[in-house]
């Protein structure tokens, strides 16, 4: 082969490392964004179910009286929910280890559950295949000891 041939030969792929650069770079970005957003949904979602719960339980043993404290507890879940962009999303169950709940010295379980639908996914797909990462988090809280009894 002639040095002719060989520089026409190199002159007719000029340009094309730029392309299959960007063709990769971009196939390689799209996956590495989506996992991105998916683990930052995921950690939001972490933290609310853990602020919930635990902003509940507080509620729940600093109110007045038993008949307010559930209400309190579920007001401050969803405040907790809501803060992270899943309101309406989330469960709070309230558990006491005596009766009526706030009895001095009581523990009070608050178990928080919402469930992180993957980002990106068309609600299609979600009836066929379950797309959500479900994520739980408890949190237990004694009524003050010095509190007078109800």
């Amino acid at each position: 082969m002639s040095w002719r041939a060989r520089l026409a030969r190199a002159r007719s792929e000029e340009g094309s490392a730029i392309v299959e650069f960007v063709f990769l770079g971009v196939l390689m970005l799209v996956p590495l964004v989506y996992l991105v957003m998916t683990l930052g949904r995921i950690q939001a979602g972490s933290y609310a179910v853990t602020t919930a719960a635990r902003e509940a339980g507080r509620a729940f043993v600093t109110a007045e009286a038993d008949q307010d404290a559930g209400a309190r507890a579920r007001a401050a879940s969803e405040v907790a929910f809501a803060d992270q962009g899943f309101g309406g999303m989330g469960s709070l169950t309230i558990g006491c280890s005596t009766s009526p709940c706030l009895t001095p010295d009581a523990r009070v379980e608050t178990t928080t559950r919402v469930a992180v639908p993957l980002p990106l996914i068309p609600s299609f797909a979600r009836d066929v295949v379950p797309l959500e990462i479900p994520l739980t988090a408890s949190h237990l809280s004694t009524v003050d000891r010095f509190r007078s009894a109800p």
